[in-house]
This record gives C-alpha cells, sequence and structure tokens, in this order.
C-alpha cells in the first residue's frame, strides 16, 4: 500500500535507514552527551565559588524579603492592636505615641484622636505643622482656626486657611464660611457678603453649609 508522501508527487518519501547508519546515530548522540558532560563538569569545577556565591546569594535576599514581610506583618498587627486599646481606654497619651511610632494618615488619625481626647491643641499644632497627609493637616488648621481666630488678625486668618481655598479640598466650603464669620466679627459685612453669596449660589454646596450662609447674610 502506498504512503500518503508516496501518492504525493511533490514530496518524496523518506528513505528508510540501514541498521549501520541507526548505530552511527547512536554513536553520535552518546559521543556528543559524553562531551556535554565533560564540558558541563569543566565549566562546574572553573566557576563552583561563583555559583555557590551566586546561590547563597539569592538564598540570602529571598530570606530577608521572607522575614522582612513576616516582620512588617507582625508590626502592622502589633500597631493595630496598640490603636484599638488606646481607643477602648481613651488613652490620649497611648495614641499620640502611636502617632510618632507609625506614619501617613494612620499617624495622623491617631493624633487627632489625641487630641479629641484630651483636647491639648499642642497636639493639632503638631499635626497641622508636621502632619503627613494635607488633608489631616488642613482638619488640623480648621480647629486652631476656629479655636485662636479671634486672637488673629484677619489678613493672618484668610492667610492661615488658604490650604483650603480649592476646592479639590473637602474643607473648601467650611473654611470659606469661617473666613465669611470672621470678616462679619470684624465689621467688614461687605467682603463676608461676596463669599457668602458665593457659596449660596454654587450649586454642589453642601445644603447645611449654604443654609448657614443664607443665615448669615
Amino acid at each position: 500500500m502506498t504512503s500518503i508522501l508516496e501518492r504525493n508527487k511533490n514530496v518524496k518519501a523518506p528513505v528508510k535507514k540501514t541498521r549501520e547508519e541507526y548505530a552511527e546515530d547512536a554513536l553520535y548522540r552518546e559521543v556528543w552527551e559524553d562531551v556535554n558532560n565533560e564540558k558541563t563538569q569543566q565549566f562546574l569545577k572553573k566557576y563552583w565559588r561563583y555559583i555557590a556565591g551566586g546561590a547563597l546569594a539569592i538564598m540570602i535576599v529571598v530570606s530577608g524579603i521572607q522575614l522582612g514581610t513576616r516582620m512588617y506583618n507582625a508590626s502592622r498587627i502589633a500597631r493595630a492592636e496598640v490603636y484599638e486599646s488606646a481607643i477602648a481606654n481613651v488613652d490620649a497619651n497611648a495614641l499620640a505615641n502611636l502617632a510618632k511610632d507609625t506614619s501617613g494618615a494612620t499617624s495622623d488619625l491617631a493624633l487627632f484622636q489625641a487630641y479629641l481626647i484630651d483636647k491639648d491643641i499642642k497636639k493639632l499644632e503638631d499635626l497641622a505643622n508636621n502632619g503627613h497627609t494635607p488633608d489631616f493637616k488642613d482638619l488640623a488648621k480648621l480647629h486652631i482656626a476656629s479655636i485662636n481666630g479671634d486672637k488673629m488678625e484677619t489678613k493672618e486668618f484668610v492667610k492661615y486657611l488658604s490650604s483650603m481655598d480649592t476646592k479639590h479640598s473637602p474643607f473648601f466650603y467650611t473654611s470659606r464660611l469661617m473666613v465669611a464669620q470672621k470678616y462679619l466679627a470684624d465689621g467688614d459685612k461687605e467682603s463676608a457678603d461676596k463669599i457668602l453669596d458665593k457659596i449660596i449660589n454654587d450649586k454642589v454646596a453642601p445644603a447645611s453649609i449654604s443654609a448657614t450662609a443664607q443665615t448669615l447674610k
């Protein structure tokens, strides 16, 4: 029976190898494997120190990463436990210490909550000056302005809250309302009304802020 290759005129049927040719191929593969094994052994003998050193370095790096990850996770769990304990015990000092030992929003939140417990304005000042996140720094400034606003000159007051004079700030409308109240307290109704009108006519202004602005007109 003719094969498919034989039926295809464009492709010739493969010629079968003789036993001698198979034996030659087997001998060739054996010699090639021996040569490769010999080259591998020579390479290992020549560079074994570098290979061992590289493997050791990789092991150290991987072990370090794993250890660092475990330590980091353990540290996060420990901080969370300290935070929960401080909140449960209404412990301002523990929260303030936690703020020193952490960073980012976690540190800012802990320091702000410490202030809410003991009302120590120094904590607010520290947060306003050295906070890690803009929003918490601005929140601290709002509280400081509310506490010390009467002692500040109007220009100083406006400048102090200037970081919130953008709609990108979550405290934009609150700070604007506080500035308007400062103008009213100083008897500058014209400047106050300009700000109040902007708030009232702003369709996206919070309803509570807009309602307060209308009562001040």
